[in-house]
């Protein structure tokens, strides 16, 4: 149907009597309407209503073997709760109980016959202006929906990238690429799905475990890029990267950003308490920062640093189950060697 043109719209009539159809259709040529479709056979209506999509549907209330009131159930369940397909109801029966009926089972109007072509025609133009009201409200609804799908992927995908920026900046100064954040978080986010945490979780811990050293932007350059072994003051100026960290990212409204302090804070820790800044243990420590602890550990050692080369990743990982229960969880151990064995987890971290 044409914006302003309901004589373009789709009608189909519904009618035992042959000259109440001839009738209407007259009415109808003589106003322009060029879509006219009509059938004395009330059982045609639902294979009529697929072929030729009508607009509106003038439908007689007495037919015999299917009256109008189940051929308005067979319309009506056929449409869905945001279309609008009007029907008009025409019928020589003006009793109150009749029209409770009909509108009960869906109808939008009546004619009550003989009918005035004059009301027809006012009536079915009324009807069709409604339709076309709703079918441009729903198109506008849907452009709308489209367009906020479209701009909730951009502001997903903006978020994506601070987060990969974000992760950038800790680590600029001793791998100026980036790619062993981007590593750890990758592979924290295979181990959690190992390890069986929702699916949702899982994505999560893949995008905080890259700004897990982010407070190394606090740390002066002489101990940063020191190669070799720290002093031991060296070493607690070194820790304070942890909660430098959880402060910058603790005030964030964002959960991603608000799991990716926890995990500043607390990658360090160590399963027996040993570790730092606050000597957590066991269960103490979050899971996400169990799991980056790991991460973080494998692959340090499986890529060249300034001041060490890389390890073969089999050694690494006889290193990462030695220290299971000690410096690490013994559940994500077991789930990373899982990963390990299956032989895909290279090919996930080749970067």
């Amino acid at each position: 149907m044409g914006m302003n043109a309901p004589e373009l719209a789709t009608i189909l009539i519904v009618d035992d009597q042959e000259y109440n159809i001839s009738l209407l259709e007259r009415t109808l040529s003589r106003a322009q309407f060029q879509a006219v479709h009509s059938t004395p056979d009330p059982y045609r209506v639902e294979r009529l209503m697929d072929e030729i999509g009508p607009d509106i549907v003038l439908l007689d209330m007495h037919m015999p073997g299917m009256d109008g009131l189940q051929v308005l159930e067979q319309i009506r369940s056929r449409t869905g709760e945001d279309d609008y397909l009007p029907v008009l109801v025409l019928t020589a029966d003006t009793t109150a109980e009749m029209k409770q009926k009909a509108l009960a089972a869906g109808a939008n109007d009546f004619l009550t016959k003989p009918f005035d072509r004059t009301e027809v025609l006012l009536r079915i133009r009324n009807l069709l202006k409604t339709r076309q009201l709703h079918v441009q409200l729903r198109q506008y609804n849907n452009s709308l929906e489209a367009r906020v799908m479209e701009r909730t992927e951009e502001l997903g995908e903006a978020k994506r990238e601070i987060l990969q920026l974000l992760g950038r900046t800790s680590e600029y100064r001793d791998d100026i690429t980036g790619l062993h954040t981007q590593r750890v978080g990758r592979l924290s986010e295979l181990i959690a799905r190992r390890l069986g945490l929702p699916e949702q979780h899982a994505e999560m811990i893949g995008k905080a475990a890259p700004l897990h050293d982010i407070g190394k932007i606090g740390i002066p350059d002489e101990i940063l890029m020191k190669p070799g072994r720290f002093e031991p003051h060296e070493f607690e100026r070194m820790k304070a990267h942890t909660t430098i960290g959880h402060h910058i990212l603790e005030g964030s409204r964002f959960a991603v950003l608000k799991m990716a302090g926890l995990i500043a804070l607390a990658h360090h820790e160590k399963w027996n308490g040993t570790g730092y800044p606050e000597g957590k243990q066991g269960e103490e420590i979050p899971i996400e920062a169990r799991i980056v602890a790991l991460a973080d550990f494998y692959d340090a050692l499986t890529h060249e640093r300034p001041y060490k080369k890389a390890w073969a990743p089999k050694d690494a990982l006889a290193e990462v189950v030695s220290q299971r229960g000690n410096h690490f969880d013994p559940n994500i151990v077991d789930a990373f060697v899982e990963l390990f064995r299956e032989g895909d987890l290279q090919t996930s971290l080749s970067m």
